[in-house]
Order: C-alpha cells, then structure tokens, then sequence
C-alpha cells in the first residue's frame, strides 16, 4: 500500500477497492491542537474534491476535501470523540475510509517525496 497526497494535504492509502483518508502532519501543524472533527456519514457519495468534513483548531476551521470518489463506508469515531489523537500522529489517525469508484485514478496524486517538496 502506498500513500499518496492531495494539495489540500490529505493523505490517502488504497487496499483494494477501499481507500483511507486523513489530513498530513503538516496541516496538523499548520493548524495546531485540534479542537473538534467533522467527518462525512457513511453513506455519503463524494466526488473528487469535493467536501467530506472539517477540522477545528484554536487557530481555524480547514475543510478536508475528498481526494478521489467513492462512497463513504467508515467514519473514525475515536477522532470525533478525540481530535487530540490526530495531534500525537496524523499519519495514522485516519479519519473516513471510502469505497472507491471504479474509474477513480490516485495517479495525479503527489507520491511522498513530491508532497514534502511542494509542502516546503
């Protein structure tokens, strides 16, 4: 599995037909402490790049955004009921996991090294 990223700095990982989403160390940062977390409803069809939650800091409010299509089919409610877990580690504090649709592409996605150059 390898994890690609958005320039709204989602991550995203895909196992198959399912895809997990969240936000990067680096919007973690930018935000600050986490305050509260807004995810889709499972259910929910997105389309690529379209609004999938929010994240609330002391600093702001940031939309996550979804980096391909699909259908949401988990939502992480220990980040709902804990935003702090993202704070101690982004990359492993998913926040929704979607089925991907059948012609969505992660190729236009930034692979890792890609993203720490464009984030810098």
């Amino acid at each position: 599995m390898e994890t690609r990223f958005t320039t709204d700095h989602e991550w995203i990982t895909v196992d198959g037909a399912v895809a997990t989403v969240g936000i990067t160390d680096f919007a973690q940062a930018q935000l600050g402490d986490l305050v509260f977390v807004e995810l889709p409803k499972v259910g929910l069809k997105l389309e690529h790049g379209g609004l999938a939650g929010t994240v609330e800091s002391g600093k702001a409010v940031s939309d996550i955004f979804a980096p391909i299509a699909g259908e949401v089919i988990e939502a992480n409610a220990a980040v709902v009921a804990d935003p702090s877990l993202v704070n101690a580690n982004a990359m492993s504090a998913w926040l929704f996991k979607m089925r991907i649709d059948t012609n969505a592409d992660t190729s236009a996605l930034m692979d890792e090294a890609q993203y720490k150059e464009f984030a810098k």
